[in-house]
């Protein structure tokens, strides 16, 4: 199957219905509960030092205490760890451009090209075509981790998750018959998060006190207020004549610092090369935009928490005057954990997979997304670093809220997967019924068992002197 590819879309609606409750009878939706954890399971702490392997050596103790700050942490931080346990997940055998790491935290506002203030999928280091499920469990799982992790009980747990999965199924229903286009622009502005937060509550009896229409409006103000003239003040420094990226290591090291005169510089030339190629992956109106802007320094700087090791740096670019400035982000991306379980990227160059993925999932992707390949043989992508983002907290939300929360990504995980898979014979196969939700949910549940189990592995691990652990950066 080609990259991006999914169910065959060119059938007529009776036949992907079909297709869809065909693999109904094949797979019955209460089987996606069954899940246990193999007694040949790998360890997953190996699934971390094999990961390490290929990091950034200094920063990996930090990546370590980042995901050892709470089995939500954890969880974020372990992508390859499910992915390799989801591999072993019955499949329905419908394809989409899978996120590959649809957890709570990577759904977030951005900045849209027209300026307006969207909530959608945000993060697509694993983007791959792979089961529609494999993205469904993950977010579920998530919504259950944080649940027990705020002190919800057992059955709070599976119905937040089984509120954002009957959100999912529910969307996929209406985009089944939505017309194709409409589908395709479709997405989701901040008045909308508004309009369907207080939709779930009413409709599902949800009570959010953190997502109340006050509390978003001001989360939204506060995303809007993350800007390139927001990250000029808090990421730089100033002599009066020049501006330059401050030295905050090792979250933020400029270049010049990290390594000798003669290094730097190197270093300095290998990532102006890298961005002069991304220049050729964008359109030419974006491209002859950035061609307004001159690079004026770089810094390695440390982001995420399952990214942490990877070569990442900031570039600031500066165009007219000293606050006419562009911060871009320059992330390694290196293969999908999904991988190992799947098909091999069709790309060549792993930033563009990412690159690709997020152009098919998201409706209004960032202007200046494009990919690169370094000097140093490392494949990389480039976006704005920030651009109007801005998150919920899952951490701070009520059972109500995470409920709502969790149907919000819900709704949007669904949009994503209907542009780019079949949404007809995936509605078909979810149904009417609440099967599908409750099976999910039960999975959910098992697995922030197994998360939680995990997460104790990987302190045991450091306590035993295994890893080296660096915490509260």
């Amino acid at each position: 199957m080609d990259e991006g590819a999914a169910s065959p879309r060119c059938l007529g609606a009776g036949a992907r219905k079909a297709v869809g409750r065909a693999a109904r009878r094949r797979l019955p939706r209460r089987l996606h509960r069954g899940w246990e954890p193999p007694s040949d399971r790998p360890d997953p702490i190996e699934i971390l030092q094999a990961q390490a392997a290929t990091r950034e050596q200094d920063l990996v103790p930090i990546r370590y205490g980042r995901m050892l700050s709470s089995p939500f942490a954890f969880f974020r931080g372990g992508p390859a760890i499910m992915a390799n346990d989801l591999a072993g997940t019955p499949s329905s055998g419908i394809t989409v451009q899978a996120c590959g790491d649809a957890h709570l935290v990577n759904f977030g506002l951005f900045g849209s090209p027209e300026r307006d203030l969207v909530f959608s999928l945000n993060d697509f280091d694993e983007t791959l075509p792979g089961p529609w499920e494999w993205d469904v469990m993950r977010l579920a799982a998530s919504v259950a981790v944080a649940a027990r992790q705020n002190g919800c009980s057992h059955k709070q747990q599976q119905d937040v998750a089984r509120e954002t999965v009957r959100a999912y199924r529910e969307a996929m229903l209406g985009f089944a018959v939505m017309p194709t286009m409409d589908l395709w622009y479709l997405h989701m502005p901040s008045d909308q998060v508004l309009e369907i937060a207080s939709r779930l509550e009413d409709e599902f009896g949800l009570k959010a006190p953190k997502m109340t229409p006050h509390r978003l409006e001001r989360i939204f103000a506060k995303a809007r207020a993350r800007d390139n003239l927001a990250a000029l003040a808090k990421l730089t420094e100033t002599d009066g004549k020049t501006i330059r990226l401050a030295s905050r290591p090792p979250l933020l090291a400029p270049v010049r610092e990290l390594w000798a005169a003669d290094d730097a510089e190197r270093v300095a030339e290998g990532i102006g090369l890298a961005l002069a190629s991304y220049r050729a992956s964008l359109r030419d109106d974006r491209r002859a935009l950035l061609e307004q802007f001159e690079v004026v320094d770089m810094a390695r700087k440390v982001v995420g928490v399952g990214s942490v090791g990877t070569h990442c740096y900031v570039a600031l670019l500066q165009g007219k005057r000293p606050d006419d400035v562009l911060f871009l982000q320059v992330k390694q991306a290196e293969a999908s954990v999904l991988e190992s379980h799947l098909q091999q990227s069709g790309y060549g160059n792993h930033g563009q997979r990412v690159v690709t993925g997020q152009r098919l999932l998201q409706a209004v992707p960032d202007i200046f997304l494009g990919w690169s390949r370094g000097p140093d043989g490392n494949d990389y992508y480039v976006r704005q670093l920030w651009d109007m983002k801005g998150g919920i907290d899952p951490a701070k939300l009520t059972p109500g809220g995470l409920g709502v929360y969790g149907g919000l990504c819900g709704w949007t995980l669904a949009r994503a997967h209907g542009r780019c898979g079949d949404e007809v014979a995936i509605a078909a196969y979810l149904g009417k019924s609440d099967a599908f939700d409750d099976a999910v949910a039960a999975f959910a549940v098992t697995y922030a068992d197994v998360n939680d189990r995990d997460h104790q592995t990987l302190a045991a691990a450091v306590e035993a002197g295994k890893l080296q652990a660096v915490n509260d950066l």
